[in-house]
């Protein structure tokens, strides 16, 4: 039993906690028009302690749901915790979302209140209001562009603040008394799903379930009060939430909010984080950057690039792990170090970094392979929102690019018959907010939640092995295995494509949908004098065409020496003349596929994929950064790509 499980079941608990141990030790930092801005723990609390009076002056009772939307900034973490503090119930909500889709959250939840970043946050709040019922007040942090606002039910959290700084016995009492009330059994956060398989649900987490499952995590990985984090993850994410929040709270760690997503790079190279986490779109979006880089590069530079690259593939790994390299190779790798690896961790932001995390979704072997070859130490996690996040995870002495760790302390794990995968953990949601039949169909009266996922547990490791969603795993009509998302991640590696969906279950070849990564094939397009004046032209050039057909027969070879995986081969695709889009419904806001909407918003397409033809006619809706609707019309070439025999592929 950990210190956190045993004794510390609360957020207010750790807080107090972190004051008395810590409270010198910085806690949050911000970065705001260029300069860092650092708060202790002690002046962190203090922060909290007088947001939580104002708020219980504005009239937040105990069991309000009070949704929280921005950019990460101490301020809205502290309105987190302050929610806590006085028995209401934070509701974080994605800051990029479209006012509809706040709506239904809003609506479902019934929030009361809502603290938001700056005035687009309100302006969409505003716009859905009268469709709110019970909805009240709106706190907001930047007052940019509100001053002429109707003033009546929208107040500055300085204002907040200063109410909360008075001295006022009886706010104080208050506050006393709902601290108290607060339980281990007390609803701490209701967090969202990313709804890739319909509408959203809202997942129950108690304040034991989430310092359970993150303390487990803490106590793996040995996280401390001298860990630094950046916290530039989406605060909606059950990752930022359990990271920045859970397992920042319980170590201890310092919470870095970069000074917005433009910045995130250069602010990550300042704070050079001791602990970073990532999900895959985000490793493979940095991975094009230093190729696109390597690309402008000088001819010497680019020539060593490549040939440390190589050797950090050959030894990268068995030296990070410390296994036996020859005397040669690792005086070579030292100068690969020296000269490539370690400037491109600095330019990275990675140059101290001593765990990196990525999980929310599969991973390519040759993505992570790569960033492990330099000596990043990462590793895979596994887990959902419905766990809190952590049920399985890497220790730094078995590390595998194809597998997702054991179970950390608190969690068991099983495969059912179906291999879906099955746990109890004590991070285990309570329920589905205002959903029973939900609720009973994915926890079972045992307490066994049934994750979706399809994976075995292998033999040689024994690390849980994650084979896709189990819904999409399904048979080609030969009776070959269909598993989408490996044979995309293995697309995604490509810096040229950004995103990839297969199809293929219960047909009898697999085709496929791209789409190119605007940053690296417009630098290709550049470098090679080929004009364009939008992604759609870009995407339909037949140059382009044909280098995506040079990626996708290279992941048909390897595929090709996998016989599990041999049938996956692509036989034709086609590029997408726009780019999968959150605001079009086609992917979360976490970027992960909406499988079944796409197959029936593009089925002319799949159709035509499926036919003889040689090109496609299309007209699809799409949404623009204000809200408006329109069409795109193009027409698509269909491109056909090698297949290649499993007995030849392993001559």
């Amino acid at each position: 039993m950990t210190e956190n499980s045993a004794v510390l079941d609360t957020m207010p608990k750790l807080l107090a906690r972190n004051v008395s141990k810590f409270g010198d030790s910085p806690a949050f930092r911000e970065k705001d028009l260029g300069i860092w801005q650092t708060w202790t723990w002690k002046e962190s609390s203090e922060e909290i302690h007088k947001l939580s009076k104002g708020l219980i002056k504005l009239g937040v009772q105990e069991g309000d749901h009070v949704a929280v939307i921005g950019r990460n900034r101490p301020s809205l973490y502290w309105s987190l915790l302050a929610c806590q503090h006085i028995g209401a119930i934070p509701v974080p909500l994605y800051q990029d979302a479209v006012a509809e889709e706040m709506e239904y959250i809003l609506s479902h939840c019934g929030a009361s209140f809502a603290i938001v970043g700056d005035q687009e946050q309100v302006d969409k709040i505003l716009e859905i209001s009268d469709r709110l019922k019970g909805f009240k007040d709106i706190v907001f942090v930047d007052p940019k562009g509100l001053r002429k606002y109707d003033k009546k039910n929208l107040h500055s959290i300085s204002d907040i603040l200063e109410i909360g700084s008075g001295d006022s016995a009886e706010l104080d009492k208050e506050l006393k008394r709902r601290v108290e009330k607060v339980i281990g059994d007390t609803t701490c956060v209701l967090l969202y799903t990313s709804g890739t398989t319909g509408k959203s649900k809202g997942v129950v987490q108690t304040h034991r379930a989430i310092i359970g499952a993150s303390g487990g995590a803490n106590q793996h990985d040995s996280w401390t009060h001298h860990d630094y984090l950046l916290s530039y993850l989406p605060m909606a994410w059950v990752g930022d939430f359990m990271i920045s929040v859970a397992q920042g709270m319980g170590a201890g760690a310092c919470i870095n909010c970069p000074e917005g997503p433009e910045t995130m790079q250069v602010d990550l190279r300042e704070i050079g984080p001791s602990i970073f986490f990532g999900p895959p779109p985000l490793w493979e979006r940095l991975k094009t950057s230093v190729f696109i880089r390597i690309e402008d590069a000088a001819f010497f530079k680019k020539v060593a690039f490549k040939y440390f690259m190589a050797h950090a593939e050959k030894v990268g790994r068995d030296i990070l792990e410390k296994r036996k390299v020859g005397l040669l190779d690792r005086l070579k790798y030292s100068l690969g170090n020296f000269l490539i690896y370690a400037p491109l961790k600095n330019m990275l932001g990675f140059s101290n970094v001593r765990i990196a995390y990525t999980a929310g979704d599969l991973i390519s072997a040759e993505l992570f392979d790569f960033y492990r070859s330099l000596g990043i130490n990462l590793k895979q996690l596994y887990g959902q929102t419905e766990a809190s996040v952590f049920l399985t995870m890497q220790g730094n002495d078995e590390v595998f690019s194809d597998t997702v760790g054991k179970p950390i302390e608190g969690v068991e794990l099983k495969i059912a018959p179906s291999g879906e995968i099955l746990y109890k953990s004590v991070g285990s949601f309570k329920e589905y907010y205002k959903n029973p039949k939900a609720t009973g169909e994915t926890k079972d009266k045992d307490g066994w939640v049934a994750t979706g996922d399809a994976g075995y547990i292998d033999e040689d490791t024994g690390q849980l092995r994650i084979i896709d969603r189990a819904k999409d795993v399904g048979k080609l009509k030969n009776g070959a295995l269909f598993a989408p998302k490996y044979v995309e991640n293995k697309l995604k590696f490509f810096p040229n494509i950004l995103e990839a969906v297969l199809f293929g279950d219960k047909k009898e070849f697999c085709v496929a949908f791209l789409n190119i990564d605007m940053t690296a094939v417009g630098n290709w397009a550049e470098k090679n004098n080929i004009s364009y004046s939008s992604y759609q032209e870009l995407a339909s050039n037949s140059e382009v065409a044909n280098i995506l057909k040079e990626h996708v027969e290279d992941v048909n070879m390897a595929l090709a020496k996998d016989s599990m995986m041999s049938g996956c081969q692509i036989r034709k695709f086609l590029v997408l003349h726009k780019e999968l889009d959150p605001d079009d419904g086609e992917i979360t806001r976490t970027r992960k596929v909406k499988r079944a909407f796409i197959n029936e918003k593009y089925d002319d397409l799949v159709s035509a994929l499926y036919s003889d033809n040689g090109s496609v006619d299309t007209k699809t809706e799409v949404t623009y950064e204000d809200g408006r609707k329109g069409y795109l019309e193009a027409t698509l070439s269909i491109v056909d790509a090698t297949i290649y025999q499993l007995q030849e592929a392993a001559e």
